[in-house]
């Protein structure tokens, strides 16, 4: 079956397996864009209670002919975006897991955080690179707003690396497993979630330039005066924006 444009789909079995068992058993767990339907049926066996959205229609269908008669299995045919995971959680917290299309990849991760109080972890394959931000400490290449955000909402860790070959069609890069273990820190850090976030965009809208320059003097913060966003820890950050005026 083709896959929809921007899909690569997780197709050698033991590399499923390998997924599988990284993900664990799992009371509630929905996964992200079930294709045709090998990992999901693995998901499926190992989870009381078991969620997989797709938005293709071809694809979802086959996915309902497969699971159909399968009790505590529901197919949901929709735009990941568009689902409200938090009613899907009903009160509890779900597990998540999926194989993210490269392209929209950050609009899912900030979708899984704007439902963060319903999710207990999400374990996600991304591009190599995507898995390089998410982990990254501060003063490294790779921090940034990506990173800043999901250390807001979660702990990342990298669980492995999968060649291009695991994926059909291949393609030109290679992925990486990684577990987000849901934390929301908005309270410990005393900051609102979305002000916050609304300053860490404008910390990273100038990549490399010193933040006493355009936002606010970080020795104020008792920080080098001459710091930059991508040098400061999520916990200085928040120390920097408690320090902006309310508007």
């Amino acid at each position: 079956m083709r896959a929809p444009k921007g899909q690569n789909f997780l197709y050698q079995a033991g590399w499923q397996r390998r997924v599988a068992a990284a993900v664990g058993p799992s009371a509630r767990l929905l996964e992200i864009g079930g294709g045709p339907g090998g990992l999901s049926a693995l998901l499926a066996e190992q989870s009381q209670r078991f969620w997989v959205v797709e938005s293709d229609p071809r694809l979802a269908q086959g996915l309902r002919e497969r699971f159909g008669q399968r009790p505590g299995v529901t197919v949901i045919e929709a735009d990941i975006l568009q689902v409200d995971l938090s009613a899907v959680a009903g009160g509890e917290r779900l597990r998540v897991a999926g194989n993210l299309p490269y392209y929209i990849t950050s609009p899912i991760l900030l979708h899984l955080y704007r439902h963060a109080a319903a999710i207990e972890d999400a374990t996600v394959m991304v591009q190599r690179e995507v898995a390089d931000r998410l982990v990254a400490g501060p003063g490294t290449r790779a921090f940034g707003l990506l990173t800043a955000t999901t250390q807001l909402y979660a702990r990342a860790r990298r669980l492995f690396d999968l060649p291009p070959g695991a994926f059909r069609p291949a393609p030109q890069v290679h992925s990486s497993l990684v577990r987000l273990d849901f934390a929301p820190r908005a309270a410990e850090l005393g900051v609102e979630a979305a002000p916050f976030l609304a300053f860490l965009r404008r910390a990273f809208a100038h990549k490399r330039k010193q933040l006493a320059g355009y936002l606010v003097d970080p020795a104020r913060a008792g920080l080098p005066a001459r710091a930059r966003a991508e040098e400061l820890g999520l916990e200085q950050l928040a120390r920097l924006y408690r320090l902006m005026p309310v508007e």
